[in-house]
C-alpha cells in the first residue's frame, strides 16, 4: 500500500508540474524535468531552466538574461513548494536547475540542498535572498545567472 501511495504522489507532483508551470511569470516556455529520483525521504529534482519569451527579442539583452535569471529563481522556489507539498514523505530534496546554451550544452546554475522544515521567507522582498534563505546556491552578477562552478556539482551532458 505504500508503494501504491509513493507512485500516486509522484504522479500529482509531474500532473502539477505540467499543470501549474506551464508558463512562468516572465516566459512562456515550459519548464523541461530532467530528473526525479527518490531515495527515502530525500529526493533529488533536475531540470532546465525557461528560455527567454519570444517576446523579448525586441528588448535589449541584458534585460532578457535578467528576465532568465528571475524566472529561473522563482521557478526554483515554486517546485520546492511544490515538491514538498505533493510528496509528503519527502523531508529533504537536492534541486538542480540547468541553462540550456545555444551549443547545446547545460550549465548549472542553480543548486541546492532544501529542507522541508525550512521556515518560509515570504517576508523578504528581495527573490534571490529569499533562493538563498531558502538553500539555495547560485551566483547573481548584474542580474544575470553565473554558471555554478564546483567540483562536485560539475556534470557534463
Amino acid at each position: 500500500m505504500k508503494l501504491a501511495k509513493q507512485i500516486f504522489d509522484i504522479g500529482y507532483f509531474f500532473r502539477a508540474l505540467q499543470v501549474q508551470m506551464r508558463f512562468g511569470d516572465l516566459s512562456r516556455a515550459p519548464l523541461q524535468l530532467l530528473r526525479l529520483e527518490l531515495k527515502g525521504k530525500c529526493a533529488e529534482c533536475e531540470w532546465i531552466a525557461r528560455g527567454a519569451d519570444d517576446w523579448d527579442e525586441v528588448i535589449p539583452v541584458h534585460v532578457s538574461e535578467s528576465h532568465i535569471s528571475t524566472q529561473a529563481l522563482k521557478d526554483a522556489i515554486d517546485v520546492r513548494e511544490m515538491l514538498f507539498g505533493s510528496l509528503p514523505g519527502v523531508d529533504t530534496a537536492l534541486l538542480r536547475v540547468f541553462r540550456q546554451s545555444a551549443a547545446g550544452s547545460r550549465e548549472l546554475i542553480i543548486t541546492g540542498t532544501v529542507a522541508r522544515d525550512q521556515p518560509p521567507a515570504g517576508h523578504v522582498t528581495s527573490l534571490a535572498m529569499r533562493a538563498k534563505l531558502l538553500g539555495l546556491q547560485f551566483t547573481l552578477a548584474d542580474g544575470f545567472l553565473e554558471s555554478v562552478q564546483s567540483e562536485e556539482y560539475a556534470m557534463t551532458f
